[in-house]
Formats: structure tokens, C-alpha cells, sequence
């Protein structure tokens, strides 16, 4: 099944207000998820397998590079096998990157808060507002919630990312 996310990612220099922040604005906290992103050569867009201890997912989305909010749309399939996928993929189609990271996830509603320490990069913020499980909201309506927290966690320009995880690290 296909969805649309309208996200970004902002470098995060304080973690410990955005987090408090959410907690004091009743975000619904999921847990500290250990992951590791397994990027595979495709020909277009990004397919990846990610393993951790809340989220096991094979996902595949098209995003385009950009400072600012950015529609992400995307499709996703639940995996109980993570490490035989690994394999399967790398064989099958060859591996680009792997990205490892702690994640804090936060949701409010239908927006989904990271915040992420990747070693090697630093900590960053991702908010992530989307349709998957809120199909009515449309892309105005994400396009918005993103906004909105922007100007909560008070982002600016500068401190926006356009790149991926995975590009940042093959740059290194």
C-alpha cells in the first residue's frame, strides 16, 4: 500500500528540549529503537531494509532532495525476518549503504517525531507528518502540521538537511 509523508529533517543541536517539549505536549512516546538501514542498489528512488527493535521494515519511497518540507511517498512491508531479507536483497540486487542510528520516536496524532543520534553525523530532528493511518488528510493538511512544528521547535533555514542518512555518509 502506498502513502505520502510531507517531512523533514533539521540538524538538532538541544535533543533534551525537543524532547521535553513533546512530552509536555502529551506526544505518545514508542521507545528508543536501535536501527540499522540496509540501502539496496535500485535504479530509481530508495529501497531499504530497516531492523530494530520496535521497527522491521522493508521500505521503499521517492524523495526528492530539498531544503524544507518535502512530500515522501512511500510503501512499506512489515518484515519478521529481517537478516534473511538482508541477504536475500544483497544478493539479489547488492547493497549501497548501511546506516546505523538511536532513534527516539514520538507521535502526535498522525505526525511522527524522530529524534535521531547518528554516529558519525550527529543528532538530528525528523518530523514526519502523514497519511497512513489518517487517509482523509490530505496533502495541504501535512504540508501544514509540518509547518506548525517547524516553527514550535523554531528551525531554521540553516539548520535543515536535504540529504539522506545514507547520502550524508557516502559523502564521508
Amino acid at each position: 500500500m502506498s502513502f505520502i509523508n510531507i517531512e523533514i529533517k533539521a540538524k538538532c543541536f538541544h535533543p533534551e528540549k525537543v524532547e521535553a517539549f513533546l512530552l509536555s505536549a502529551n506526544a505518545r512516546f514508542v521507545g528508543l529503537d536501535h536501527q540499522k538501514d540496509t540501502y539496496f542498489q535500485v535504479p530509481t528512488g530508495r529501497l531499504k531494509l530497516r531492523q530494530g527493535n520496535i521497527e522491521n521494515t522493508l521500505i521503499f519511497y521517492q524523495r526528492p532532495n530539498q531544503d524544507g518540507p518535502k512530500q515522501s511517498d512511500f510503501s512499506l512491508s512489515q518484515m519478521s525476518d529481517g537478516p534473511a531479507t538482508e541477504q536475500l536483497l544483497a544478493k539479489a540486487l547488492g547493497i549501497k549503504v548501511v546506516v546505523e542510528k538511536y532513534r527516539k520516536i514520538f507521535f502526535i496524532e498522525n505526525v511522527k517525531f524522530h529524534i535521531d543520534e547518528v554516529p558519525g553525523l550527529g543528532s538530528f530532528l525528523e518530523i514526519e507528518a502523514g497519511n497512513r493511518n489518517f487517509p482523509d488528510k490530505t496533502i495541504e493538511d501535512l504540508q501544514e502540521q509540518c509547518s506548525f512544528y517547524m516553527k514550535e521547535f523554531a528551525i531554521e533555514e540553516s539548520d535543515l538537511v536535504q540529504h539522506s542518512y545514507s547520502d550524508m555518509l557516502l559523502e564521508l
